[in-house]
């Protein structure tokens, strides 16, 4: 007898979100700053409105940083390049408010409480830049080990702005949102029941011609017909007008994204956001190497699902405290994994830094989309699965 059919959705966001405007120019001031000086220590935080953009924070570096000139670039670059959007890059202003780290955190993150009590190893040196709680997720559901929900609405958002830039069709603006439900049996993925797709756009274009460019443009190309059924449910702008957009219709603040960032809700989140902060902040970087270590597992076989949490003291190396969770789809017990972890995973700091390259200007490329399932991006390696299934094996031999 099958099961009952469990109902699940995430959503996404475009990059002319004002929220991810809002990402992407923390993310580049981030990125300028570490091609400058890769001891940079930032902590951007940007707010965007009708005709203004704020940019405040902590920064701590040798190198200069033209802020206003990296606005308005990233602005343009993201496509509000007209004053009649109510938002653009030429006219909008840009204001600041920077000071220095606080030097009571600069210094549990240059000399950890490791460091202070003895230990002589480089990698107790550096100290996690805030306490909190980080969370890493794979699954053998998608070739990328994500949720399929999550990386369907993804690829709705990616391919409205493809559309869009690439002028297929011209009269679609920078903002969206698209959220996907997926129909679920025995925790497999079975079929898309709903797909809601939100497009800003011109105000002379009709409703007609707007659903039907974004039907067979965008959710035709995006969402594999293997997933759709004759009762998927389809929404195109449900409001039936999406002409004011981005910061002209909505404040937009960084972080505040994070689920669209990270799982799609298919995972818990720390709370701590991405964009905008150096890896010495480890609700950034600990959350990138605990995605590292549980895509590594699921590609080595230890489970189909794997969930792991990771905390830690301001000022401190090592972790105080890790759990893992494989949601009865372990070949191992969860206890084993952990003691695989500790094996293969350094969580300190330092070494992740070292490990995945952290302090290279990585960070634009992580923005949209989401920061995880995409190639070329040194947490999706998984370089470790081969030893770790070596491991395994030779334990059950």
């Amino acid at each position: 007898m099958n099961s009952e059919l469990v109902l699940f959705s995430s959503e996404s966001v475009t990059e002319g979100h004002p929220d991810k405007v809002c990402d992407l120019i923390a993310d580049s001031i981030l990125d300028a700053a570490l091609s400058r000086d890769p001891g940079a220590r930032i902590a951007c935080e940007v707010c965007a409105t009708t005709g203004m953009v704020m940019v405040m924070g902590e920064f701590t570096t040798s190198g200069y940083i033209d802020i206003p000139r990296i606005v308005r670039e990233t602005v343009r670059e993201i496509g509000y390049t007209d004053p009649a959007y109510g938002f653009d890059g030429k006219t909008c202003a840009v204001l600041t408010s920077i000071d220095e780290q606080s030097p009571d955190i600069s210094m549990g993150v240059s000399d950890a409480l490791e460091a202070r009590s003895g230990e002589t190893d480089p990698a107790d040196r550096i100290g996690a830049g805030d306490q909190g709680m980080m969370f890493g997720y794979a699954t053998d559901e998608t070739p990328s080990m994500m949720p399929l929900a999550i990386t369907l609405a993804h690829a709705l958002t990616l391919r409205l702005t493809t559309a869009r830039k690439s002028g297929e069709i011209p009269f679609l603006r920078p903002d969206g949102k698209a959220q996907v439900t997926v129909a679920y049996r025995d925790g497999v993925p079975m079929y898309v029941d709903t797909v809601v797709v939100s497009a800003q756009h011109d105000p002379d274009v009709s409703a007609k011609e707007l659903e039907a460019a974004v039907r067979t443009r965008v959710i035709d190309v995006a969402v594999p017909a293997r997933f759709m059924t004759e009762n998927t449910k389809i929404y195109i702008n449900p409001t039936g007008r999406f002409v004011v957009g981005g910061p002209a219709g909505d404040t937009g603040v960084t972080g505040r994204k994070i689920i669209v960032d990270t799982y799609g809700g298919m995972c818990p989140h720390g709370g701590g956001a991405f964009s905008g902060k150096d890896p010495t902040k480890v609700d950034r970087s600990a959350s990138y190497y605990a995605r590292y270590a549980c895509k590594n597992l699921v590609a080595a076989g230890v489970a189909k699902r794997i969930q792991l949490q990771v905390a830690y003291a301001i000022g401190k190396a090592r972790p105080v405290s890790m759990a893992v969770e494989t949601f009865g789809t372990g070949k191992v017990p969860d206890a084993e994994i952990l003691r695989l972890i500790n094996r293969f995973f350094d969580f300190r700091p330092y070494s992740i830094i070292n490990e995945l390259g952290l302090k290279k200007p990585i960070y634009r490329m992580t923005t949209n989309y989401g920061h995880f399932g995409k190639e070329g991006l040194p947490w999706e390696r998984t370089d470790k699965a081969a030893a770790i299934k070596a491991v395994v094996s030779g334990a059950k031999g």
